[in-house]
């Protein structure tokens, strides 16, 4: 007796993603009452599966799949047909609006699955794409199959340097281009079989959605949360652009591979880390992985430690850093300030010192943050300015130093070096022969050797002053510093 074999066949995301979701929601409703399960059942008729069983249990199939011939028949399944099934049910979905959101009912749950809206290029989608959208469209089919209120919807992040040069190379208008490239996405995604709501579909670059970011950051403006500041940037005069680190690679733009500087330039900047507490509190109590946890207090970059004035030698300014181990003051032997940093084109002492500053300042200044990162990570490089800052307690004259391990975003621009107690520092004053001093000490290993009385118990006690910082505090301002939103750029003491 032949029985059938099922054949591998290519199958549509859409009929994946409603596959999966119909497993996931008959294993949860396996203790469902008979009036769940019927409903279940008309569901999966309207979906287009066949559905066949007894007894309470059943199988879904798809309609294109014949049923299972009986005992001693023989025949060949018919080939699924990508080619013809998928266009079919797809233009019935689009017909029959079946993925849009309803309106809310009363005493139904509800779930808004949102994904991340791609920037329409000209390439169109990426297999990264579907990938991710995939796992969206299952959890929106299964929450619809629970009966959930669910809104699923799709949209463009539309703005983007692409388009802008497309249209300064061939005279193309953006917008001609942009919708282009959203038609041509919009029409990848629905061969796929995503189950969106393109009754909600946006886009940024849309006059009716700019209106609201406009409304937006007017509301931010009028409670002092927008307001115009200078900050070092990463300009790129081809591209007549600034440039995000990452859009920055080896001093030249990812896309044109230009020239990048970093310039002091007057912008508007939204005082985000306003609202620094209150991400960090938040997190507490969500189910989330501990990675993304991490991964997100180190975005938000809160910082909490002290500001120490140091004067400096023959100047009437003061230097100020922040330290997030004022205990490890009586340490410091250097301090050092980032290449943007204003003091930097005036701290030289002489024309010599000048000179190297200045070529210094310009050599790093095509370097993106991420860039000085991860070469101060394989090898520090800094100059000597020549001027000496003046320690706020014992009054000892200290070098300091201009390098690019220290980051302008961060802090005050400037850090206090502990060689002993910092790798950092460590690292930078091996490299220079910059002295070290240890002020902070592990406890005592413990002896069970009761007969060993050279216990280190000792151990530099009397080589080092200690310092109570916290009786000196009086003297120092203390202070929270909130790093900008990218706390592993960052590098300070």
């Amino acid at each position: 007796m032949l029985r059938p074999r099922a054949r591998c066949q290519r199958v549509s995301v859409g009929l994946l993603a409603s596959s999966l979701a119909i497993i996931i929601a008959w294993s949860s409703s396996s203790s469902a009452s008979r009036s769940s399960r019927h409903m279940l059942r008309a569901r999966l008729l309207r979906k287009g599966f066949a559905v066949r069983g007894r007894a309470g249990r059943f199988r879904a199939f798809s309609s294109q799949a014949p049923p299972v011939p009986a005992a001693g028949v023989a025949t060949e399944l018919k080939r699924y047909d990508p080619a013809e099934i998928e266009p079919r049910w797809q233009k019935i979905w689009a017909e029959e609006k079946t993925f849009k959101t309803p309106e809310r009912r009363d005493g139904k749950e509800k779930r808004y699955i949102l994904d991340m809206f791609p920037y329409p290029s000209g390439a169109g989608l990426h297999v990264g794409h579907p990938e991710g959208y995939t796992a969206s469209d299952v959890m929106a089919r299964y929450y619809r199959m629970k009966d959930y209120d669910v809104l699923h919807p799709m949209g463009w992040d539309s703005f983007g340097l692409p388009a802008e040069q497309h249209a300064i190379n061939t005279g193309t208008h953006p917008a001609v281009t942009t919708l282009e490239n959203i038609a041509n996405f919009k029409r990848q995604l629905s061969m796929l079989g995503f189950s969106y709501d393109w009754d909600r579909e946006i886009a940024t670059t849309d006059i009716r959605f700019v209106k609201w970011t406009q409304w937006i950051f007017l509301q931010l403006y009028k409670q002092g949360l927008a307001t115009q500041s200078e900050v070092s940037v990463n300009w790129c005069p081809a591209l007549g652009t600034v440039l995000a680190n990452e859009e920055v690679i080896n001093g030249k733009s990812e896309r044109g591979d230009h020239p990048v500087k970093r310039l002091p330039l007057r912008q508007w900047v939204l005082k985000i880390t306003e609202y620094a507490d209150k991400l960090i509190d938040d997190l507490d109590g969500l189910n989330w992985p501990e990675g993304t946890l991490t991964a997100q207090r180190t975005w938000i970059g809160r910082s909490e430690g002290a500001e120490i004035e140091f004067n400096i030698q023959g100047h009437d300014e003061s230097l100020s850093v922040f330290t997030t181990r004022p205990d490890t003051l009586m340490g410091v032997t250097y301090v050092c300030i980032a290449p943007e940093h204003p003091l930097a084109k005036t701290l030289p002492i002489d024309a010599d010192h000048l000179e190297k500053v200045s070529a210094y300042v310009e050599e790093t200044s095509s370097k993106s943050d991420v860039d000085r990162t991860a070469a101060a990570a394989k090898e520090k490089t800094g100059v000597d300015t020549g001027a000496k800052a003046i320690h706020p307690i014992t009054g000892e004259e200290i070098p300091i130093w201009v390098a690019d391990y220290v980051l302008g975003s961060y802090g005050s621009g400037a850090v206090m070096a502990v060689p002993a107690h910092d790798e950092r520092d460590f690292a930078f004053a091996d490299k220079f022969g910059l002295p070290r001093k240890e002020v902070v000490q592990a406890p005592p290993a413990k002896n069970n050797n009761k007969n060993n009385k050279n216990n280190n118990n000792n151990y530099h006690a009397a080589q080092f002053p200690r310092f109570d910082f916290y009786a000196y505090i009086s003297e120092i301002e203390p202070a929270t510093t909130r790093m900008p939103l990218r706390n592993s750029d960052n590098i300070s003491s």
